[in-house]
């Protein structure tokens, strides 16, 4: 079976591994069928374990693979890490400024991004849906590097990043669902909304791969972009998640254990 994958053309590759890191957005969801609360130990410990994988990534997935491809075609290999780092967070603080969102800690009536009468629930898909762009771009942008021939990059690596990015999901899902369910919708309409933001997982996946393999000159830049969208989730998003209240010991071990897996998957299978 992973012969066949192997063989696949590498937007192919992108396309099944996001759906993959969707399906698991969508079992996270799924906890609300379960769950109509959720232990803030617990959840304080899956986003700090979310926070954990996406570090590690951005670094072993990510950057470190710009710089290693850089350095082959230039005497500055830092240029295109650092700006390209650079532009992903500012890509994801100019989104989060337009875009209206909220976060599930968002008491009610505050809101992000530009005014808007949209209703809570609408606003806390769209938080995570936002953030969820990079980890898309990410997955797809190393499958694009893979069949692009550059020798820092391996399938293997690819398909661990992939499966990173979907256990980090899986709190993601959670984290929407719950909220909603906590507020008063039912359990079918809590996971539907909570599942879907993940669908521009696939998207993101595919454009990602596509840009690489028609432009390879960029690849150093889309992997650094990646990786800095993904470390402006982290700061922006899920380590103040996870560090809400007390408790904030178990989203400080949960990140330990995250970069921990993370490390292992790359190392392991890259």
């Amino acid at each position: 079976m992973l012969e066949n994958f192997i063989a696949l053309n590498p937007v192919i590759q992108a396309f099944i591994a996001t759906l993959f890191t969707w399906a698991v957005t969508a079992l996270g969801a799924g906890a609300v069928f379960f769950f109509k609360t959720i232990n803030k130990k617990i959840l304080n410990g899956m986003l700090g374990f979310a926070s954990g994988i996406m570090i590690a990534a951005s670094f072993w997935s990510l950057l470190a693979p710009a710089i290693a491809l850089a350095e082959e075609v230039t005497n500055t290999p830092w240029v295109p890490a650092v700006i390209g780092f650079l532009s992903g967070g500012l890509f994801l603080w100019l989104v989060d400024k337009i875009l209206p969102h909220a976060h599930p800690s968002f008491a009610k009536g505050k809101t992000e991004g530009i005014k808007t009468s949209w209703q809570r629930s609408v606003l806390l898909v769209l938080a995570i849906t936002i953030h969820n762009i990079p980890e898309g771009l990410a997955v797809g942008v190393a499958f694009g590097a893979v069949a692009a021939g550059i020798p820092s990059a391996s399938i293997g690596g690819a398909i661990a990043l992939a499966i990173g990015i979907g256990l980090q999901n899986f709190p993601e899902g959670t984290a929407v669902s719950v909220p909603l369910r906590r507020e008063g919708f039912s359990r079918f309409k809590a996971f539907l909304y909570g599942q879907f933001s993940g669908i521009v997982e696939p998207i993101a996946g595919v454009l990602g791969a596509l840009a690489v393999i028609t432009m390879r000159g960029i690849l150093p830049y889309a992997l650094s972009f990646a990786a800095g969208a993904m470390i402006y989730v982290v700061v922006e998003e899920l380590i103040p998640e996870a560090q809400i209240e007390k408790h904030s010991d178990h989203g400080t071990i949960g990140a330990m254990l995250g970069f921990a897996v993370m490390m292992l998957l790359d190392v392991a299978l890259g």
